[in-house]
Formats: C-alpha cells, sequence, structure tokens
C-alpha cells in the first residue's frame, strides 16, 4: 500500500482453503494439540463432520489480510473478534474489511470472516465482525509515535 488509507476503503480480500496439513502446522506452532482440530477419528466418534479449524487461524489470517494491504511496516497493535460458527478441515475463508477511522498514526477497520460454500459464495459468519487498530510505519521501518 502506497497511498494513505482513507475512511471507507476496502481492504484486499484474503481468501483461504484451511486443509487438514494446515491444521497440524499450526498446532506444531502453536502447541495446541487439542484433538478436534487434527484428529479424523476423534472428531467422528463425537459426530462433526471433519476436524474444527483452530479459532486462533481466524486471528492470523485477519493480520495476514492487514499485513500483505498496508505492507511490512504496520504492526497491528490490537485485534477483537468473537467465534460465531465452526469451521472444518477442506473449508474456505474469506476475511475482508474497512477502514472505519485514520490519524496520522494509526488506521482502525472492520473485518468479517466468511466461510464459502462449495459453488464460492459467502455460506455463513466464521466470526461476529472483527476489528483492529494497525499502526503505520515509516518507510525507514521505524514506527510512527
Amino acid at each position: 500500500m502506497t497511498a494513505q488509507p482513507q475512511v471507507g476503503d476496502t481492504i484486499p480480500p484474503l481468501e483461504r482453503t484451511i486443509r487438514l496439513p494446515d491444521m497440524v502446522a499450526y498446532a506444531g506452532a502453536t502447541w495446541d494439540w487439542y484433538q478436534s482440530h487434527y484428529d479424523p477419528d476423534y472428531v467422528a466418534a463425537k459426530k462433526l463432520p471433519g476436524p474444527i479449524v483452530d479459532g486462533q487461524v481466524f486471528g492470523a489470517l485477519l493480520v495476514e489480510m492487514l499485513q500483505d494491504w498496508l505492507g511490512p511496516q504496520c504492526f497491528v497493535q490490537s485485534i477483537d473478534f468473537t467465534f460465531r460458527n465452526l469451521m472444518f478441515a477442506g473449508e474456505s475463508v474469506r476475511c475482508e474489511g474497512e477502514v472505519v477511522a485514520v490519524t496520522d498514526a494509526h488506521v482502525d477497520v472492520t473485518m468479517t470472516v466468511t466461510t464459502l460454500g462449495t459453488d464460492g459464495r459467502p455460506d455463513r459468519f466464521a466470526v461476529k465482525p472483527a476489528s483492529a487498530r494497525v499502526l503505520l510505519g515509516r518507510a525507514d521501518g521505524v514506527g510512527r509515535p
């Protein structure tokens, strides 16, 4: 992103299909080995359609979307989201957002995370509307006061 964000700007969406190997890698990186996130036999015994995507993955995807948009010098100071629906291995998700406030030092955004049906259309919300404050950095990598 080269231009200063403006209120009303939309953030380029991020779409991702979360597969079981992604979930196992995430579990390893976070040391979250709860069986519902990776063990097909365990979730079948619980009568679930598949392993459940760890909810913190949504936060990671939202931050990825923001950093893809604003560049490596930005810093996500805060992010707030609440889970709404389960997402399962093999499903796809779309993260979207909009700028709601801008100062010289930060950008406030609202965001949504939607699971996609097999036709690529939004199916259900994975989280309630989310918000974040992103601190803007300078080209030399030093954050603004």
